[in-house]
């Protein structure tokens, strides 16, 4: 039959005919495309470029994380650009009423509330208001619940309008108790938290805390509706008994105490005992000994001269750290608190950093406020940089006069006037005193830990001797 180009010309253009046809066929879904298009092994097809793939999108509302977009649906048109700038937002709040410090979807929260205040006063732009993350939100120090901070920082990409204060606008979206210092332009690469070197909290610990305790009647049934309820935690033999709360008497007597030189001293030594770095497990929940994240540095611990407040005394306690865990500064004041109310000698905080598992009573979080986080490091680096005037540290002390002023009304005078309302720390001493069971054995004369109160968890669980070969 001779080869291809030998056969007559009308046979020739009917296979060239079937052949384009078999390779449209065989291309892609789609809009079919001539043999004579077809990519060779070596030249792939074009990929979209990510602008291209971006256009080709309809854009959709970011609904990950629960946040609801506070612009009405009609948008309109897009809105004009403003600058934006990595910066560092200076905070201070009071935590009452509010479920902790961190964003949380559907929950009343102190970041929720700055978020939504920048985005109505064009902080935040219209298309990043949907979700945090859009702008690179970070905190510095995160707080539980209820309690306060004079000064804590945030880092975000936010716009800087030219024609007003966008700050002097957020605070007046705010309610009284939180509120917004300042910014301060930051590097790019900043983060609130991996950058804080250190951070300080203080403490307010009425002085009856340092009281000795006073023993409640126990009864086996309950007498009044708010009788506290005791329990052993004992799950094979369970014991429940029922205490009275502090009668007026008791109450009043507590508010009139005044610590003596000694008692303050003891508190004072046994504070100071958790400077430096140790295990700190048995202060927090959730980490057992061997964990190397337990172990934090404390750079200093310092008792201050007693104050008076509607004739009751209090003195404030400032911790300085690297960084702090879950309750670990409630537990820390409540274990100098203990010994320095019994016949314990200080020597017991040492033997707590070590491997017994044992059960810290938390102080109030009613006494705890973050006062400012530090750092000196990032201070340091930055001006060492060129360009040394376009270089802004990060300075809580330029806001100082204002910090001192809400710190005073919205913290330290809320925190009194809740105790003499609530007796928030009579009815926790009250507890203490009335404790059943071994969990607090550990106060002793000799300052050891007997096995009878080591608490065993899935952290401490004691391991099966292994057999002798």
């Amino acid at each position: 039959m001779g080869n291809f180009w030998s056969k007559e010309s009308s046979t020739v253009e009917t296979e060239v005919e079937k052949t384009i046809e078999t390779n449209e066929e065989q291309t892609s879904i789609g809009q079919k495309r001539t043999a004579h298009h077809v990519q060779s092994k070596e030249s792939p097809p074009k990929k979209k470029t990510r602008q291209e793939k971006k256009k080709a999108k309809e854009p959709k509302q970011d609904t990950r994380r629960g946040y609801k977009d506070p612009r009405p649906e009609d948008q309109g048109p897009r809105e004009p650009r403003v600058p934006k700038k990595k910066v560092a937002l200076l905070v201070g709040f009071n935590g009452t009423g509010y479920q902790g410090m961190q964003l949380n979807p559907n929950s009343k929260t102190i970041e929720g509330a700055i978020f939504e205040a920048l985005c109505k006063a064009g902080g935040v732009s219209k298309d990043n208001a949907s979700d945090p993350k859009k702008i690179n939100w970070m905190r510095c120090a995160r707080t539980d619940k209820g309690v306060h901070a004079a000064g804590n920082l945030l880092s975000l990409k936010m716009q800087i309008p030219g024609d007003y204060d966008v700050i002097e606008r957020a605070n007046s979206f705010l309610p009284e108790q939180i509120r917004i210092w300042g910014y301060v332009p930051v590097i790019g690469s900043f983060h609130a938290k991996t950058l804080c070197d250190s951070r300080i909290y203080e403490y307010l610990l009425p002085t009856c805390a340092l009281m000795e305790p006073i023993v409640s009647e126990l009864t086996d049934q309950q007498l009044f509706p708010n009788d506290l309820i005791l329990t052993n935690n004992d799950r094979e033999n369970p014991i429940v008994k029922y205490a009275r709360r502090s009668t007026p008497e008791v109450i009043a007597k507590r508010h009139a105490f005044r610590v003596s030189k000694d008692q303050l001293q003891k508190f004072t030594e046994a504070m100071k005992a958790f400077e430096g770095s140790h295990n700190f497990h048995n202060y927090t929940l959730g980490k057992g000994y061997k964990d190397k994240s337990a172990r934090r540095y404390i750079k200093g611990i310092t008792v201050g001269e007693p104050i008076y407040i509607h004739d009751t005394e209090w003195i404030s306690i400032k911790l300085h750290g690297q960084s702090f865990m879950l309750h670990q500064i409630r537990k820390m004041i409540s274990m100098g608190m203990l010994i320095a109310r019994t016949n314990t000698p200080i020597s017991l905080i040492q033997a707590t950093f070590g491997e017994k598992r044992i059960n810290i009573p938390k102080a109030p979080a009613l006494g705890l406020l973050l006062e400012r986080p530090v750092f000196d490091v990032y201070n340091e680096k930055l001006l060492k940089k060129s360009n040394k005037e376009d270089r802004i540290k990060i300075d809580f002390d330029k806001h100082k006069s204002e910090m001192d002023a809400f710190k005073q009304e919205w913290i330290y005078n809320k925190i009194f006037d809740t105790e003499l309302e609530e007796h928030v720390f009579d009815g926790y001493l009250t507890s203490l005193d009335a404790h059943i069971g071994h969990d607090y054995d550990y106060l002793n004369p000799e300052g050891v830990i007997p096995d009878i109160c080591v608490v065993h968890t899935k952290h401490n669980k004691p391991q099966k001797e292994e057999e002798d070969y």
